[in-house]
């Protein structure tokens, strides 16, 4: 599915190890209808949602943040995430984090070496453009995609499960989990 490039930062890279990773579907409403934010990633040439790794100081809503500013220049402030209908936000003595729409594990090549990524992917809802621009190094090739436009897109573009998530994500969860304010959410 995904292949591994140099330079990208992975903890565990043994045969067989799986890093944790995080991604983001971003949907706004343009005329009415929903378009998934996607960005043309820079080392494998393909249309994803932004996303990266979760670092050994973060945990997954911290990575999120950290990598939503990185690669979009949202801040999570400007976003609502999608949890379902009666999500507990808060428990005395501990920390609660949004639910992720789907986590999955998928293989990657490290140099011949196949591990794993880990990746809760997490839906948002926004209204407006981000407020920053992405991140030095990071692509500015930023495309807000209509699940017509995706669907027209040739499979050189994006990977088949990111076609089929885009679709599930704004079929499915938008449709049956309520938005809720980022700040009900603490890292």
């Amino acid at each position: 599915m995904f292949a591994t490039l140099p330079g990208m930062p992975h903890i565990h890279t043994g045969a067989g190890q799986h890093d944790t990773t995080v991604s983001a579907f971003i949907i706004r409403m343009v005329d009415e209808q929903p378009k998934i934010l996607l960005h043309m990633h820079k080392k494998f040439n393909k249309l994803l949602q932004p996303g990266g790794h979760v670092e050994l100081h973060e945990n997954p809503w911290q990575a999120i943040a950290h990598e939503l500013l990185e690669e979009t220049g949202y801040r999570l402030d400007q976003l609502d995430v999608l949890q379902p209908v009666g999500m507990l936000t808060e428990l005395p003595g501990e920390t609660i984090h949004p639910i992720p729409c789907i986590v999955n594990t998928h293989e990657i090549d490290n140099g011949g070496v196949p591990h794993h990524h880990t990746d809760s992917a997490y839906a948002f809802v926004t209204t407006s453009e981000p407020l920053r621009v992405p991140a030095s190094g990071e692509s500015t090739d930023l495309r807000w995609l209509s699940l017509a436009d995706i669907d027209a897109l040739p499979r050189s573009s994006l990977y088949d499960d990111t076609r089929i998530l885009c679709r599930h994500i704004v079929t499915v969860t938008l449709r049956d989990w309520q938005p809720l304010p980022v700040t009900a959410f603490h890292a």
